[in-house]
């Protein structure tokens, strides 16, 4: 299980890419080379994971990568909002991190339930050209995420 912790403090994160900035990027992008390369650039910004959350406990399974990813319930102006830690030895999918950070990231458990990952995974073109593992490995961590916020949202 990640962790989850209530936190008023204020968030001294770096500002990441959103949504619809990478999508704007990608339709610049010409060709998969380049949107990989740009993926990767992107996962070299995530911010630090410190080293004792990766743990067996934070990691994703189903990943052909390690991948660890953490949760933390934070209130932001009066609302409960996930914020994500996350984490991988491949560079490529440090790139797939910030693109579910873009997603989910900071968002209340009900955004992330009612968002439609695949129509922004279509529009990035990654269900076209990851392989099946990454994919995988990708709706691993979509699924964690998820799961974490139904929780939240039904005060388990």
């Amino acid at each position: 299980m990640s962790s989850k912790q209530n936190s008023t403090t204020a968030d001294t994160t770096q500002t990441m890419i959103t949504i619809n900035e990478l999508i704007e990027e990608f339709e610049f992008l010409h060709d998969w080379e380049e949107r990989c390369d740009f993926l990767i650039d992107l996962g070299f910004e995530l911010p630090d994971m410190p080293e004792s959350e990766k743990t067996e406990a934070n990691r994703v399974h189903g990943c052909q990568s390690m991948v660890w990813l953490t949760t933390e319930l934070k209130n932001r102006e009066g609302e409960n909002v996930l914020h994500i830690t996350a984490d991988s030895d491949a560079l490529i999918v440090k790139g797939l991190i910030a693109v579910l950070l873009a997603i989910y990231n900071d968002k209340t458990p009900k955004e992330i339930l009612k968002t439609d990952v695949r129509q922004y995974f279509s529009q990035l073109q990654l269900d076209k050209y990851l392989s099946s593992q990454r994919k995988n490995g990708l709706f691993g961590m979509v699924e964690r995420v998820q799961r974490e916020a139904r929780e939240v949202a039904e005060g388990i």
